[in-house]
């Protein structure tokens, strides 16, 4: 048997080691970004009302609805746990704040206005408001970023919490919302004045229950949704997240088949998508912009072939058939998990990186042109040019160039990470704090086992018995 001294010895070399390079990360995070995620002056500027630029100026307001990671870690105020709604205004500095609910989602601006928005929330209800279970009030709110007025517009409960929240809605007109509704995995048509739904259609409809996600816990992820006109008529485009795929539907017609991007695990062309825009023909579509979170980067499809499609100097194809081919992508070294990408009227792209903890803004030679540094965001708009991609062109159009990092562009901790299959990777950023990088995370693995092995070693030598007796006593042997 090994020496009991030597086994000693060397578990508590790996300890001390273990510790010490936790230590040492989490000291020189908090040392370099002042216990704060990223840009420390954004994160003070929000907690103190401080109005002066924190981010570089930039034509119009920037609106940035931020998710939560609370439901791994307790409520506290750290960036990644706190969720926000935050406009930045074109010089730099906080132009509005808040953070009364528990998650901020889809965020669009209000047609006609110059700075009000509509944005999805998510509420966790107390026990006693759910019949003494889980429960969430998913709804829509305005509010006028100048004044800070604020109106409900819509909302209902819905059980549970993680796999229930609503995470858009697409205004139609005045009076009706159009609902993704990731809690009954369908979309609906609501009036906000009557509060009935016109039209609705399940997921079901289409898909077997033995595809996509765990049936009916979180089957389709149901996260996006956007009112479109295919070929003249109304539709609904949605992001069966879990599905790997963008869907059209019908008003009338029901799933349009032959319009669906993606494949249940085909991850090379989706993997849980997030936030897709539809890019009309008009603007050198059918074009899909999206966020392909998990494959971790930005991709468009264009659509060739078939109806509505057009080439990029618009001439009409064929109304038969089509198929989406790939026109562009963009990454770099960075990107972590994606889950927003607007094309702006300037040919810029704008996109969320929510385990990069950035919103940031690329021109068309795919440089990164601005940044703002802000804790797990989910979604961003650019005031005054139009909702989403509504005021873009297609990259085909646009002719905008391929972008991917090369082993060269990597850290050595970013090619560690890199390595490791894409769920796991975003797994550890969305659950663990940003400063433990590879090092610190093998460093934390050895912890444990070490002082787990190193117990194990020594019950094994403790020289006692215990005895069952009446009294209880404890003989040495």
């Amino acid at each position: 048997m090994p020496d009991r001294r030597l086994l000693r010895l060397t578990l508590a070399f790996v300890v001390v080691l273990a510790s010490g390079i936790v230590a040492v990360g989490y000291v020189e995070a908090q040392r370099s970004s002042d216990r704060v995620i990223g840009d420390p002056s954004v994160e003070q500027a929000l907690r103190s009302g401080d109005l002066s630029p924190v981010v570089d100026s930039r034509d119009g307001r920037t609106v940035v609805a931020t998710d939560s990671n609370a439901f791994v870690s307790d409520e506290n105020d750290g960036p990644r746990a706190q969720a926000e709604l935050v406009a930045f205004a074109a010089d730099g500095g906080i132009y509005y704040h808040e953070n009364d609910h528990t998650r901020y989602w889809d965020v669009d601006p209000v047609a006609g206005t110059d700075a009000t928005v509509e944005f999805v929330y998510a509420d966790h209800l107390a026990p006693e408001a759910c019949d003494g279970s889980v429960c969430t009030r998913n709804g829509v709110e305005r509010v006028n970023l100048t004044t800070g007025a604020s109106t409900d517009v819509f909302s209902r409960v819905t059980p549970g919490k993680h796999s229930t929240r609503w995470h858009d809605v697409d205004r139609i007109d005045d009076q009706r919302l159009l609902v993704a509704d990731i809690d009954r995995d369908r979309v609906f048509v609501v009036n906000t004045t009557t509060e009935l739904i016109s039209w609705e259609w399940s997921a079901q409809a289409a898909f077997g229950v033995d595809s996509g996600g765990p049936f009916p816990d979180d089957w389709t992820h149901l996260n996006d949704v956007e009112h479109v006109e295919i070929e003249g008529r109304d539709a609904a485009m949605v992001s069966l997240r879990n599905h790997d795929q963008v869907a059209f539907i019908g008003f009338e017609r029901g799933l349009l088949e032959n319009w669906t991007l993606g494949t249940d695990g085909d991850h090379d062309t989706l993997y849980e998508q997030h936030n897709p825009d539809y890019i009309p023909p008009e603007r050198g579509g059918p074009a899909l912009l999206v966020a392909d979170s998990e494959n971790g980067r930005v991709v468009e499809y264009q659509r060739e072939g078939g109806s509505e499609a057009s080439n990029a100097s618009g001439a009409s194809a064929e109304s038969s058939g089509g198929t989406w081919t790939r026109s562009w992508i963009w990454s770099d070294a960075r990107l972590g998990w994606p889950r927003d990408a607007d094309r702006l009227p300037n040919g810029h792209t704008l996109v969320t990186d929510s385990n990069g903890d950035r919103v940031f803004e690329v021109d068309r030679s795919g440089e990164v042109v601005w940044t703002a540094t802000i804790g797990f965001p989910y979604e961003a708009e650019r005031l005054g040019s139009g909702e989403e991609s509504a005021g873009g062109e297609s990259a085909a159009a646009l002719g905008l160039p391929d972008r991917e990092p090369t082993a060269a562009n990597r850290s050595v901790s970013a090619g560690v990470m890199a390595a490791l299959p894409p769920s796991v990777e975003n797994g550890i950023a969305y659950a663990f704090p940003r400063w433990v990088g590879p090092p610190e995370g093998i460093a934390v693995v050895a912890l444990l086992v070490a002082v787990l092995v190193w117990g194990r070693l020594e019950y094994r030598w403790l020289d006692a018995s215990v005895g069952v007796r009446n009294p209880l006593r404890i003989e040495r042997e």
